[in-house]
This record gives C-alpha cells, sequence and structure tokens, in this order.
C-alpha cells in the first residue's frame, strides 16, 4: 500500500523519488485506465483527514478527484487545480524518454508538465489542512491538455466559490509564474470538392486540397504579432489517391488571443471562410476554447501577496510576460477571480522528449505553495 505523503519538513530528493512513482504512472488523456490509475495513487496518498468525492469520467476521458479541508463555513475556499493527463501516449516511458536521472535533472513523460508540480503541491496541501483556519479545496482533473471538455464547468463552478485560485502548471525562466495567458481557438475544416480521374477527366474534377491551401493561407495571414494574436494551421489531410482529383481535404486551425474581444473577431473570421470555387463547399466548426486570462487589478494585488509570501522564505517570486499556452487558469481568471499560475516544479521541455524537472527546486515550490494555502 502507498505510503502517506510526509507532511513535515520537505526535503527534494525523498520527494522526486515519490514524484518518480507519480511519472512511472503514464496517463496519456485519453487512456482512461491511465488517467484513472493515477488518481487511484494519488486517493491512496491521501491523509485520512481529507474529504474526498470522486466523480466518475464521461464521454471517454477518467475521473475527477476532489479533495476538501478545513473547516466548513461560508469563508471561501482556496481552490488548487492540477492535471493527471498527460500528452505522451503510452510506451513513451519504456522507449523515448525513460525516467533517468542526469545531475538536477530529472527526465521522464509528464514529470515537468505537470505531475512535478502537482505532487508537491499535494504535500504542501496536507500540510496546509493540519493549519488552516479556511476552507482550501483542491481538484485533480482527467482533460486539461484537450482543452478541459467535461471538466470546464465544474472548474468555473468552484473558481466562482473561491476567494483566489492556484495552478500547478510548471514554473517558467528559472522559477518564475504566471499571471496572463493568452486565449485559445480551436477550429476544424473540412473541405469538399469534386473527384474525378486526374488523367481522364481532370477538367471535371474540383480539387479540395486546393481549396484548403488556399484557405490555409488565408488564415495563416491574419497572424499580427503587434496584435498578440497567431493562427496556425498543425495539421491537415485530404486525397485518396495520386491519381485522383481529391474530393475531401481537412485542417485544424489554432488561435491565439490576448484579449477577449479579439478572441470573437477572429473567431468570426475563421468560421466565415468561404470557398473561392463555387463548386467547392467549405464547412468550419469550433470556437474560442480557453478565454484569456489577463493581469488585472485583482490578479496584482494577489501575485504582491504571494510575492510578500514568498520574500518570508527567502525567494524572489517574479512572473513572465503573458504566456501563449492556455490552461485551466484561463477559465478561472476570465471569471474574475484572482488566479496564480506556473506553481509547480521548476524544469524545461513540456510536450517534448526532452522534459524535465529540477529536483532542487521541489522542495522550495512545496514550501512557497503551503505558506501560500496558509497565508493567502
Amino acid at each position: 500500500m502507498a505510503q502517506s505523503i510526509h507532511t513535515g519538513a520537505y526535503e527534494s530528493e525523498a520527494m522526486a523519488a515519490a514524484i518518480a512513482d507519480w511519472v512511472r504512472i503514464e496517463s496519456p488523456t485519453h487512456d482512461v485506465a491511465g488517467v484513472n490509475a493515477m488518481l487511484d495513487h494519488i486517493a491512496a496518498q491521501a491523509s485520512s483527514g481529507l474529504a474526498r468525492e470522486r466523480i466518475s469520467g464521461r464521454d471517454g476521458l477518467g475521473d475527477v478527484l476532489i479533495f476538501r479541508a478545513g473547516p466548513q463555513t461560508d469563508a471561501k475556499p482556496l481552490l488548487v487545480l492540477s492535471h493527471v493527463d498527460t500528452v505522451h501516449p503510452l510506451g513513451t516511458l519504456a522507449k523515448d524518454l525513460p525516467l533517468r536521472r542526469d545531475g538536477d535533472r530529472l527526465y521522464g513523460p509528464g514529470i515537468y508538465d505537470m505531475k512535478g508540480g502537482a505532487y508537491l503541491a499535494f504535500a504542501a496541501f496536507q500540510a496546509a489542512a493540519l493549519k488552516t483556519q479556511r476552507p482550501l479545496v483542491y481538484i485533480f482533473t482527467p482533460d486539461e491538455e484537450i482543452g478541459s471538455p467535461t471538466t470546464r464547468a465544474l472548474i468555473e463552478a468552484e473558481g466562482l466559490k473561491a476567494s483566489a485560485v492556484l495552478v500547478t502548471e510548471p514554473a517558467r525562466d528559472g522559477g518564475k509564474i504566471v499571471t496572463a495567458r493568452k486565449g485559445v481557438g480551436r477550429f476544424d475544416v473540412l473541405v469538399e470538392g469534386r473527384p474525378a480521374h486526374s488523367g481522364t477527366s481532370h477538367a471535371k474534377g474540383r480539387s479540395a486540397i486546393r481549396e484548403a491551401a488556399r484557405q490555409i493561407l488565408a488564415v495563416e495571414g491574419m497572424t499580427d504579432y503587434a496584435r498578440g494574436v497567431t493562427t496556425s494551421v498543425g495539421m491537415m489531410s485530404g486525397g485518396t489517391a495520386a491519381n485522383t482529383i481529391p474530393q475531401w481535404a481537412s485542417f485544424c486551425v489554432d488561435l491565439r488571443v490576448t484579449h477577449a474581444a479579439d478572441g470573437e473577431h477572429f473567431s468570426q473570421a475563421i468560421l466565415g471562410l468561404s470557398a473561392h470555387d463555387a463548386d467547392v463547399r467549405v464547412t468550419v466548426s469550433g470556437g474560442m476554447n480557453r478565454p484569456p486570462y489577463e493581469k488585472n487589478e485583482a490578479v496584482i494585488r494577489l501575485f504582491a501577496e504571494a510575492q510578500a509570501v514568498a520574500s518570508e522564505l527567502g525567494l524572489d517570486l517574479m512572473d513572465v510576460p503573458m504566456t501563449g499556452g492556455g490552461s485551466d487558469g484561463n477559465f478561472t481568471a476570465a471569471l474574475g477571480v484572482p488566479t496564480l499560475d506556473g506553481l509547480g516544479i521548476d524544469g524545461d521541455g513540456a510536450h517534448t522528449l526532452q522534459e524535465y524537472g529540477l529536483v532542487s527546486s521541489i522542495a522550495p515550490r512545496a514550501l512557497l505553495m503551503q505558506r501560500l494555502l496558509e497565508r493567502l
């Protein structure tokens, strides 16, 4: 049986060994068994004093695990958010990214994004639970890496009840935290042309790939760096054979924006794509997946409080400029709930086969999280 997480003094090496155990449980988003095994492991490490709730997964995704601590009063709780799903497919651990140590770096799939941060935050949560005079809530979700389709409503509902939200996504640039993120839009474009034999009936065909190419250039041309807007096509497919005018083509669009108004404007532009050829049909679906997380006055005040807490620990807490990646913090921040993100492990290589966490960062980040839970 798993040991309960130690809630006394933090020690990075011992915690690194425990994080390695989390990493050994591969949990790609669409592998329900792996995600739920990860949640089983976390539940087994939780102290008996924590109230817990497990919500069954739906739509082919894993469960949600919620812990509550502290007095159950009318006071607004602090909410902690972590996800246990990763982008790495099953087998990555055995082949492409084995768990290994190289000096201060501990490599493994999902260790930086975000099992290292989730582990240290849960250790801090359990330590803070012994002292807190206010409610604390911790949610582990199964689907953040695909936009949180089954958990967004829960995150927003719990966020609206909270005084502040702490998100355990990885730290940036040597330990800096995140106080603003771009909004994210995702769209699928389907193009239908007219098939024909490319040798005997070329003129009768209407190429879906040709139309898709023109649409892709239009979408990519919407990027406006000065405005903080980027549009990109990261995947496309089409055609049936080399000697056939293609009837079908499809591609997906990624949109990133700094302001909600830009999200609406560019979403309408993408959804409004129309065919250049009257004999070809273009269908677009999708929309904004995550609203922008802007550094407003509430976030600035919360960050200043966090800096004061960190200073008492001898830590110089800094933040990074608005980052292009989204997180579940986008949902709560967009609702006006003060949110701090990037409170997880330091390291680099998220979503790559060079992903690692810095062992030396584990204990200090855990202590900082504990103090934030006790003081904010």
